[in-house]
Parts: structure tokens; C-alpha cells; sequence
């Protein structure tokens, strides 16, 4: 069964060039959509995420002791590309501690307060929309995580860690699997010769 959207490479590489890098806003908004699509964050963890969250592991940079749904706590990797973005927004922002994403008023002042999470749907559905993708929520752009990373050959149980799901069936509703008869885990198990 398949519940949602996701997004093709393509279509998330679109989205995340959406924002202008050359506004305060923009800047702010390509690390929302990178952590989104990067780490496949819940909207209310990305409004929650403080500068103090995130450190290095094992060389790594990481979102660390990352509470979710229901009090779990994992810990997420982050693609550098994701860094390099939010350390451009930081420094264009002059913030190095709080909150890492911050309400930005028309004029590109950054505030203090962190954003809310229906200030971070808004802005998934309008750059969305900007970018021809139709309507696109970030609950999509979770599930595009999940998606890219299967697809990437990423082992289901890492993913389910990384995602922070209690049950593997969540993991197979967000990545639209379902039993596939005609290419099904018996013709891969390399026994074919074999004679009864």
C-alpha cells in the first residue's frame, strides 16, 4: 500500500535549488529543505532543532539524541552538503547558538524565536509549488528520504533506525513496497543448477 508522495532525485535536487542563496530567507530555507530530504526529519523536529543538537560522530556531523515520536531517541547523520548549507546560513545569519532554523521577516531579519513546524509546511508547499512539483508537504520529503535511500541500496533496518520507526511496516508504507511476485527474494537466492 502507498501513502503519500515522493520525490525522484531529479525532482528533489529541483526542490532544494528552489530557494535564492542570495536572501537571508533563502539560505535559511535550503538547509529546512536539506534536512528534510537529507534526514528525513519530522516537521516538529526540524522546528525543534537547536545548534547544541548537532555534533560530530565517529567523523561524521549528526543530529544527536534526536527525541521523536513517542520519545524514542535516535541519532541521524547528516550529508555535508546539508552542513555546508546550514553553515552558510548560520554565518550569513550571525547565530551559532538556539535555534537553528529562526522566523526571517520580509526585510531577511532573523529573529530569535525558531519557526514553527506549520511555518516549515508552508514553506515545503510554496517552494513546491515554485518549483512545478504540484502539492508537496514535508511529511512528502520524509518519505523521498526513505525512498532515495532504499533505492540506494540502504539495508531496511538502518533506514528504520534512522527514520525512527517503532514497526518495519511503517518503513513499507512509506517506500511503497508490496509483495512483488515476479521478481520475488527466491529467484535471488543463486540456487537455480540445483536438482531435486
Amino acid at each position: 500500500m502507498r501513502t503519500g508522495d515522493w520525490l525522484t532525485l531529479p525532482q528533489a535536487q529541483r526542490l532544494m535549488a528552489a530557494p535564492d542563496p542570495e536572501t537571508t530567507k533563502g539560505l535559511q530555507d535550503r538547509v529546512l529543505l536539506g534536512l528534510l530530504v537529507g534526514c528525513g526529519l519530522r516537521r516538529g523536529e526540524l522546528s525543534g532543532l537547536g545548534f547544541a543538537d548537532i555534533a560530530q560522530r565517529e567523523g561524521r556531523w549528526a543530529i544527536v539524541d534526536l527525541v521523536g515520536k513517542h520519545g524514542r531517541v535516535r541519532t541521524v547523520t547528516m550529508p555535508s552538503w546539508a552542513k555546508t548549507a546550514l553553515d552558510a546560513w548560520a554565518s550569513a545569519a550571525g547565530i551559532s547558538t538556539g535555534a537553528v532554523l529562526r522566523r526571517v521577516d520580509k526585510g531577511g531579519r532573523v529573529g530569535d524565536g525558531p519557526i514553527t513546524p506549520q511555518g516549515g509546511f508552508e514553506a515545503v508547499v510554496s517552494y513546491a509549488r515554485r518549483a512545478g512539483l504540484g502539492r508537496i508537504t514535508p511529511l512528502d520529503l520524509r518519505r523521498t528520504f526513505a525512498k532515495l535511500a532504499h533505492l540506494g541500496r540502504m539495508p531496511l533496518g538502518q533506514l528504520q533506525n534512522s527514520l525512527g520507526h517503532a514497526s518495519s511496516q511503517t518503513n513499507e508504507r512509506y517506500l511503497g513496497l508490496r509483495q512483488n511476485i515476479h521478481n520475488a527474494p527466491c529467484d535471488r537466492l543463486g540456487l537455480g543448477g540445483w536438482k531435486a
